[in-house]
């Protein structure tokens, strides 16, 4: 596979945590006294609703403590990188009577508890990621149908302001499914998902868009992807915290992609391709991969295969072949390879997003809704639920325990820690 040779090395990261998409932490580079440890908060969606738990990740808890509700059904957060702000995109995920926007919320950096910072914004179509740039100015958001990206200001008490007219067109592909900015901040990187082939249609291309960033400004936008695209479909992308790394979790390939990072955009073609799952050819929708993080050591990355494809038994929808699972690669140190270190399952099914503490000694993950499943003869209902993991040295997943979540209110449909 042909790659560019390798640039400038990327400035150090400004981040002590930036996980599950939602945490980021700026720190000066200045030398001081140790400070006391931060506080994690766990929260989890459920339909509208966005409760808080307390995280203790030695005993490897939680415990509820807060709720709010949201304008609509939860699709993704974000945290401010240095005012306590979280935004939450909403949607009811309908084409009629709409409702959809992203709400800004206060945190209480003593409780992580949430209340409302000024009016959501409203917005025409549904935000299913949304990125703050590291540089606390600008939101970027997402849609999926139809597939676009915008930018808007933020304000100095972290309200959202206006949209930033672009100079360049934006083309965002297919089914837009995540924006992200690398640690060196001059780039976006927009995961267009693509889709395949169905009964009425043909497969919609995917690809990687690579824009510059300048003052809110995209341009030079660069499309990396596989031949004409129609079987290559990328979900999410997380970044190595300290290497020019980028790792990219293919929903519709089951697999995980590994490309360098570069001051000027990506590799044209990945450096390393693994498969998530040991039988990587059930495509969706019996088998496809989720989200995807980068341990904050740097030295592990997890993604999530998913599954929730049915048969029939003895007149029931049970669940059919698949994974459900966490996937766990170690990284080489050198050349950023990723090899699979093991898999573990989650005692339940489609697990939508997870997330690891910043300590990197716990992961959660967070499956969407219940589904039944063949237990011999007899068939057992699994709930939705919350499934806690310990994360050994070595990276390797403990399965500590679950939590079971009424979902009648709504999918599980987003989870994340917040390090106040």
């Amino acid at each position: 596979m042909g790659t560019r040779s390798e640039g400038p090395a990327l400035g150090r990261r400004r981040f002590v945590v930036l996980m599950a998409g939602v945490a980021a932490t700026a720190t000066t580079g200045v030398a001081c006294a140790p400070a006391e440890p931060a506080r994690t908060v766990f929260y989890a969606s459920v339909g509208a609703e966005l409760g808080s738990y307390a995280v203790d990740e030695n005993a490897l808890t939680l415990t509820r403590d807060g709720v709010i509700r949201a304008p609509d059904l939860v699709q993704y957060t974000w945290v401010h990188p240095s005012s306590p702000v979280m935004y939450v995109a909403y949607s009811n995920r309908s084409t009629a009577n709409d409702n959809h926007g992203v709400a800004a919320y206060r945190i209480d950096r003593g409780t992580g508890r949430l209340t409302e910072l000024n009016r959501p914004l409203t917005l025409d179509n549904r935000p299913i990621h949304i990125t703050v740039h590291p540089d606390g100015r600008h939101l970027l958001i997402a849609y999926n149908q139809p597939s676009t990206l915008t930018v808007h200001a933020l304000n100095a008490d972290g309200s959202i302001g206006d949209p930033v007219d672009q100079r360049e067109p934006v083309d965002a592909g297919t089914y837009a499914h995540q924006v992200r900015v690398p640690p060196s901040w001059n780039l976006v990187v927009l995961s267009a998902r693509g889709s395949d082939a169905t009964a009425t249609a043909p497969a919609a291309p995917g690809a990687l868009k690579v824009f510059r960033f300048s003052d809110g400004q995209l341009s030079n936008e660069e499309s990396v992807t596989n031949g004409d695209g129609s079987a290559f479909g990328p979900r999410h992308v997380d970044f190595h915290p300290t290497q020019p790394w980028m790792y990219v979790s293919m929903e519709r390939n089951n697999e995980l992609l590994t490309y360098g990072v570069q001051d000027d955009g990506i590799t044209p073609s990945p450096l390393f391709t693994k498969a998530t799952v040991g039988r990587p050819e059930l495509r969706a929708p019996a088998q496809y991969l989720g989200p995807i993080h980068v341990h904050p050591s740097g030295r592990f990355v997890y993604v999530v295969n998913r599954s929730d494809g049915t048969v029939d038994f003895g007149g029931e929808k049970v669940h059919g072949p698949g994974e459900n699972t966490v996937a766990v690669f170690s990284i080489d140190e050198n050349s950023g390879e990723p090899a699979l270190v093991h898999s573990v399952g989650i005692d339940a099914y489609h697990a939508r997003t997870f997330s690891i503490h910043p300590s990197g000694k716990m992961l959660v993950t967070a499956a969407v809704a219940p589904l039944s499943e063949r237990n011999g003869d007899q068939v057992r209902d699994v709930p939705a639920g919350l499934s806690v993991f310990g994360i050994g040295d070595d990276g390797r997943l403990t399965f500590a325990r679950k939590y079971d979540v009424d979902v009648t209110g709504g999918p599980l449909f987003w989870c994340g820690m917040v390090s106040l």
